[in-house]
């Protein structure tokens, strides 16, 4: 009878990976870095605009944008490929932007109606044209971060970056960084109240495209490694964790970049145990580390809660003999 949970080798599952397979695993985990960095860092700005969401809206389009790209240009090549899942993806927004502003309907439900029917339309294209496609059902899902190491090195003036999906997503996570840094007052300013943006000069209609084009580029470009689902997680993950320890903006930030990172190696090994997707992996060690935050939260955690409920419940209560 076949255990459900492998046998555990504490050399195999924490030493091998970062000292005899560092090549391969290392390469796995800066890439799970690299998606999860860039992800959180927008991420938190959707959370901060109650838009969470958007990104599974986003993420879900991408796929017909992937099989028309295909069909037009008959190739499986990296720049069709993100031209047509990019165009998919600000597709989605503009489709959400108008339902929200032009009915009635409110924007959660926007997002529903426009994802559910792109991803929908996706799958009709893709057994409409079986027989001209080749997509994996399973890279749609949760992408192939651990072939990541098997692409072609990208070198630079001598100097070997590193394989050419981890240089390109480590591009992106480095641009989104640049974006906040340059534009950090207007983004926090429109986040928290646009009628204050108007009154100082800032624009929060253009800061909103331009966050939602920002998303567009960041979960196509994680696509390939994590696929459509697990991309969700680690846009909400880093933020959801880092709020539950801090509430000032530049810590949310700073802390997101440290989850993205513990969860890359934590899901790594956690992959390497199940012998499971890495990117799944990622994902629930990025979940446990929220469980850890939730609990241990000094301000917010469960812990803490139950601590100063207890105590309020002991000044309450009247001391012995005196009465009502």
């Amino acid at each position: 009878m076949t255990s459900l949970i492998p046998p555990y080798d504490a050399h195999a599952v924490w030493v091998a990976p970062w000292t005899e397979q560092l090549s391969l695993y290392g390469w796995i985990a800066a890439m799970g870095f690299a998606v999860a960095a860039a992800c959180g860092l927008v991420g938190n700005y959707l959370m901060l605009r109650r838009m969470a969401l958007m990104g599974d809206a986003v993420s879900h389009s991408v796929l017909p944008g992937l099989v028309v790209a295909f069909l037009v240009s008959g190739s499986r090549s990296t720049g069709p490929m993100f031209v047509g899942a990019l165009a998919a993806g600000a597709a989605a927004t503009l489709i959400i932007e108008t339902i929200h502003t032009r009915t009635r309907v409110k924007q959660d439900a926007a997002i529903g109606i426009a994802f559910s029917t792109l991803f929908a339309l996706g799958v009709i294209l893709t057994v409409a044209f079986a027989g001209q496609i080749d997509l994996d059902a399973e890279c749609v899902l949760y992408g192939e971060i651990s072939f990541v190491p098997l692409e072609p090195m990208v070198t630079l003036g001598g100097w070997t970056l590193g394989p050419e999906p981890f240089v390109r997503m480590a591009a992106v996570a480095v641009g989104v960084g640049v974006m906040i840094l340059v534009w950090y007052k207007e983004l926090l300013v429109s986040s928290f109240d646009p009628g204050l943006a108007r009154s100082l000069g800032i624009n929060p209609a253009l800061l909103h495209y331009g966050l939602m084009a920002t998303l567009s580029i960041v979960v196509v470009s994680a696509f390939e490694a994590v696929g459509a689902i697990l991309v969700i997680a680690m846009l909400i993950l880093p933020g959801s964790t880092a709020s539950m320890l801090t509430t000032r903006l530049p810590k949310v930030h700073l802390l997101s970049l440290l989850h993205a990172a513990l969860s890359s190696v934590l899901g790594v090994s956690l992959g390497i145990w199940l012998n499971c997707s890495m990117a799944a992996a990622m994902v629930v060690a990025g979940a446990v580390l929220f469980g850890l935050a939730w609990l241990a939260s000094p301000s917010q955690g469960l812990v803490a809660r139950w601590w100063h409920g207890r105590r309020r419940e002991s000044v309450e209560q009247p001391a012995p003999g005196v009465g009502v």
